[in-house]
């Protein structure tokens, strides 16, 4: 496998016109400058890295991808250091026998995908510099987990974004078709579990769906973080699949769906409620799921699997969201909503709401704009 990352990012002149409804589109070089102004800021103001759990290997997928449009080399030495401190790892125990996948924030829940998000970032320098103690672990894991019985190992949708990248990602690294294979067994139980056919939308987990759970005014709660994780997921596993394989339809044709679905509920400001249908639920700005979507909608009009006449208008309306709202002035994200799992109303989210997933959200939508403005 060739790695992505080991062209090096083209750096554009800028563009003469990048068709848009909104007014104030960005040039590629306008956009890597505020993306870097925010990771910079990040990056000075949380010099410390942390462990390997999701909030904070979230933000090194954005930061990866960040390195990836500019090639920044502190941006690579900032997620390797942070690698190196978690020894390549994501939960450390080392014995099969006690390793679980239901919800836990200790070295026994090796399976959960909150500790598998990971592995993309180290995949990512592996890709950089092939060396195996980067994927050792990576590979231990899922050998395993592939091996047991077990499907239910995606049981809510913010592990659609842990678990099937860094499946997808293992094919492409060992050729293994059974990743794949697997792959799209956990997607078919979370999809049966959480999907909702008459809308497109997911909802967070079990618990929620509808009618056994009901947004406050009666309607189905669909969470946009956990929409946007999915909305995020499917784009890179589609990536990462050979073109002709049989699943790439099927994950297409949702991540499709999802995207008409997310379009008809856009707020005029271009941003997306914590509830996406029921707005008055939990009313205001939000970044974290605007910019997975961001993302999202980005990456289908760049690969032309979305109508650009019908969502570009979306995208773009969402990105200046960012821009002009969520962005701060010294280089701070805001609006993003707190750890958690659902809309809560009443819930403040405001400018100083920042947090390291919703930066690296922010930066995954960032380099993706950059790929497209390059590109028109």
């Amino acid at each position: 496998m060739i790695s992505r990352f080991l062209l090096p990012a083209l750096l554009g002149l800028g563009l003469t016109s990048l068709t848009t409804a909104a007014e104030k589109i960005r040039s590629h070089e306008e956009v890597l400058k505020v993306l870097e102004r925010v990771n910079d800021h990040w990056q000075e103001t949380h010099p410390d890295h942390g462990n390997a759990f999701w909030n904070r290997a979230v933000y090194h997928v954005g930061n990866m991808e960040a390195y990836e449009v500019t090639q920044n080399p502190a941006y690579r030495s900032f997620s390797e250091a942070w690698a190196r401190k978690n020894d390549w790892q994501g939960a450390r125990s080392e014995n099969p026998a006690e390793w679980r996948y239901d919800y836990g924030e200790n070295d026994r829940h090796v399976l959960f995908g909150d500790w598998q998000v990971c592995f993309q970032v180290y995949f990512d320098l592996y890709g950089l510099e092939p060396q195996e103690n980067k994927i050792k672990r990576a590979k231990e894991v899922f050998a395993y987990q592939i091996t047991t019985e077990p499907r239910d190992y995606i049981w809510w949708s913010d592990g659609l974004f842990m678990i099937m990248p860094t499946m997808s990602e293992l094919y492409q690294i060992t050729g293994d078709p059974a990743y794949l294979t697997h792959l799209r067994t956990y997607f078919d139980y979370a999809r049966d579990l959480m999907l909702d056919e008459d809308t497109g939308l997911f909802f967070r987990d079990a618990k929620y769906v509808y009618p056994k759970h009901k947004s406050a005014h009666g309607k189905k709660d669909f969470w946009a973080r956990g929409n946007g994780w999915v909305f995020a997921a499917l784009p890179k596993v589609i990536d990462d699949l050979p073109a002709d394989h049989p699943d790439r339809p099927h994950y297409l044709a949702i991540y499709q769906a999802m995207a008409s679905a997310l379009a008809s509920s856009q707020q005029d400001a271009g941003y997306w409620t914590r509830s996406i249908l029921d707005p008055d639920h939990a009313p205001g700005p939000e970044t974290s799921g605007t910019a997975f979507f961001t993302y999202g909608f980005l990456w289908g009009l760049r690969h032309g699997v979305l109508d650009a006449a019908t969502y570009e208008p979306v995208a773009m309306k969402a990105w200046d969201f960012l821009m002009e709202t969520s962005l701060q002035e010294n280089g701070a994200v805001g609006y993003i909503q707190p750890i958690g799992e659902k809309a809560i109303p009443g819930q403040v989210v405001d400018a100083a709401s920042t947090a390291d997933f919703g930066v690296g959200a922010f930066l995954m939508a960032a380099a993706e704009m950059a790929r497209y403005a390059e590109a028109h």
